[in-house]
């Protein structure tokens, strides 16, 4: 069986340089494999060269014994420091990874950003990389900086957040920017910050379509978007956005979507919020005496979310101003006992409409304009129930 020859030391590559020591260039440490399937060493750097003084570091890291790999290594910056030498940023690596197994992870950063900004066409760009994303993640899974040295007391999770940003920044397109993305959007979960976790699992679906992730990047962008709703008195932005997600999301993943319960239920709650909101809106309109926009909003409600106990409410505060009989919704069909929906008012994907009739229609003795005028606000925009 021929030998396969191999690279053992990882960090250290040959380069062409034109300074330097040639030995320490092209002086990994070679292994070969034989027939009896051992590995044998087949050459190594040569003593006392800068290239054994790293190896050296290596092997101490691999003993577990980051204090002695960290004093090597060190020792060896100081003196090489200003010099040109293609170690340099395998020896920065080299220091941050002892100081990192050494517990000292937020000092390691300073050598791995060295790395990233002083080296950005070395090899150990990458490497540096990856190791800030899993310092970033074991800070956003709550691992805390060190207070003098001592004991773990500081929150670190915003220097989390940050360096999964910049992973994806020095990375696009990469798994590690993949994984930066989906760690960062199910910290915001998490943390209840829906809003910007609603907005990196968008990210995180744009710039990955084929993730792994993608089906849990749906589900979680949905209830996301559902967990930003705040009551009737806000914004139903997201509830109308949850409910397109949720007919994409049953379309391409049946499946998943019988699984984890998105699917008429969740639409139903979500039916029964956003009436809730229109009502409410309907009610601040009356406060103002804009009863035009109170008629239309409540109109549309009564189309809209038929099925919903908020429906009921509002068809009673048609006929009780008198705007029922005037408007040709009533061509609907009369409006059924409490807790029920009008007979002919057909309910189709989560939408009612009146059949044969456009919605929502301008009752005859009404001004043109039904919606709010331009320039007025909203129960939301103008801060009401707030």
């Amino acid at each position: 069986m021929a030998a396969v020859l191999v690279t053992a030391a990882a960090g250290l590559s040959a380069q062409d340089s034109g300074s330097g020591n040639g030995a320490d260039t092209a002086a990994d440490t070679e292994l070969t494999i034989g027939a009896d399937g051992q590995w044998t060493q087949a050459s190594a750097p040569e003593p006392g060269s800068d290239a054994a003084v790293l190896a050296e570091a290596r092997s101490l890291l691999a003993a577990d014994k980051p204090g002695r790999a960290f004093n090597v290594i060190d020792n060896w910056l100081d003196a090489n420091e200003t010099s040109r030498s293609p170690l340099l940023s395998q020896a920065y690596l080299l220091r941050a990874d002892a100081r990192t197994a050494n517990g000292n992870e937020y000092k390691a950063l300073y050598d791995y950003e060295t790395v990233i900004n002083d080296f950005p066409a070395d090899r150990a760009f990458v490497d540096a990389v990856e190791r800030e994303l899993e310092i970033g993640t074991r800070y956003l899974h709550g691992l805390r900086r060190k207070w003098l040295g001592l004991a773990r007391l500081e929150g670190a999770k915003p220097l989390g957040t940050e360096l999964l940003m910049r992973v994806q920044e020095r990375l696009p397109g990469s798994r590690l920017a993949e994984t930066a993305a989906v760690e960062l959007a199910d910290f915001f979960y998490r943390e209840g910050e829906l809003d910007l976790a609603a907005d990196m699992y968008d990210i995180l679906l744009r710039n990955f379509p084929d993730t792994e992730y993608r089906v849990h990047a749906t589900e979680r962008r949905i209830y996301s978007n559902i967990g930003k709703f705040k009551g009737p008195k806000y914004s139903a932005a997201g509830l109308v956005e949850s409910r397109a997600l949720i007919e994409e999301y049953r379309s391409r993943y049946p499946a998943e979507s019988s699984q984890s319960g998105i699917g008429d239920a969740l639409t139903a709650r979500i039916d029964h919020s956003q009436a809730a909101q229109m009502l409410e809106t309907s009610r601040w309109y009356m406060k103002r005496k804009d009863t035009v926009s109170a008629r239309f909003t409540l109109q549309r409600l009564v189309r809209r979310h038929p099925a919903t106990s908020a429906a009921v409410e509002a068809a009673a505060i048609l006929r009780e101003n008198g705007w029922w009989e005037e408007s040709p919704a009533d061509d609907d069909g009369p409006m059924g006992e409490i807790g029920q929906v009008p007979d002919q008012v057909e309910v189709v994907s989560g939408a009612a409409e009146a059949p044969n009739q456009p919605a929502p229609v301008v009752p005859p003795s009404s001004t043109p304009e039904t919606r709010p005028a331009v320039g007025q606000m909203t129960p939301v925009e103008n801060g009401g129930g707030r």
